[in-house]
């Protein structure tokens, strides 16, 4: 492997285990790491916090311009604030996450988002080893020239019991209930972006059968092949 500055841009639907993986092959090969779902919950939550009807695209359209959200790209400890205030743990809250397709498919919300993502990125590239960078469309709009480009996929069925063991069975509703609450997210996620399709030139990684440090090592192995 080489010391060559490296984007590596993870796409793929929620409860896939992008950011679990991502954070993973981030420590391995001594890269940033960037959440960008991240900072549309980020977005969502100062639109809950400041009443702003996130139903509204005009109004939210209108307010995306007044948030200050700073994203830490430590894979060991990523952070997330918004006007100065920490929030990782008020982005995951439920009303967040009913809330943030709505956000998230506003426009001037993305341009938003997307333009600090492409410079989060180039400051990472700039001043370290490179960056993976996780989401739903980073290899095909945020940064389309990523020199490795992994989309990470797994059953429906997988992604639920995923995302029910991170939130815990009572926080989840079980299985059932996230996977119904999955399948709303894609449906919404698709109006804007390609939740289940790999953009051109992404290697399709399915992690339904393999466990977290089998799918790293994959990642791992992956990239190491487009670093050269």
């Amino acid at each position: 492997m080489t010391d060559k500055a490296i984007v590596v841009a993870v796409d793929g639907p929620s409860g896939s285990g992008k950011s679990s993986v991502s954070k993973g092959v981030a420590r391995r090969l001594g890269l940033r790491y960037l959440d960008t779902g991240a900072q549309y919950r980020a977005m969502t939550w100062w639109m809950l916090h400041n009443g702003v009807d996130v139903t509204d695209g005009q109004a939210v359209a209108a307010a995306c311009v007044k948030p200050v959200i700073v994203s830490g790209t430590d894979p060991d400890e990523p952070s997330i604030s918004v006007d100065g205030e920490e929030v990782g743990k008020q982005i995951r809250m439920a009303e967040v996450t009913a809330a943030v397709s709505a956000v998230a498919g506003v426009q001037p919300v993305r341009d938003r988002l997307i333009a600090l993502q492409r410079q989060i990125i180039t400051a990472a590239l700039a001043e370290s080893g490179g960056v993976v960078a996780e989401g739903r469309d980073i290899a095909d709009v945020v940064y389309p020239t990523a020199e490795s480009k992994i989309f990470l996929t797994a059953s429906p069925e997988a992604r639920a019991a995923r995302r029910s063991a991170e939130l815990g069975a009572v926080a989840s509703g079980g299985a059932g209930t996230t996977l119904a609450d999955l399948t709303r997210r894609d449906a919404e996620d698709a109006k804007t972006t390609r939740p289940h399709e790999a953009a051109p030139g992404a290697i399709i990684v399915d992690a339904t059968h393999l466990t977290l440090d089998q799918v790293i090592e994959r990642v791992v192995e992956l990239v190491e092949a487009a670093r050269g």
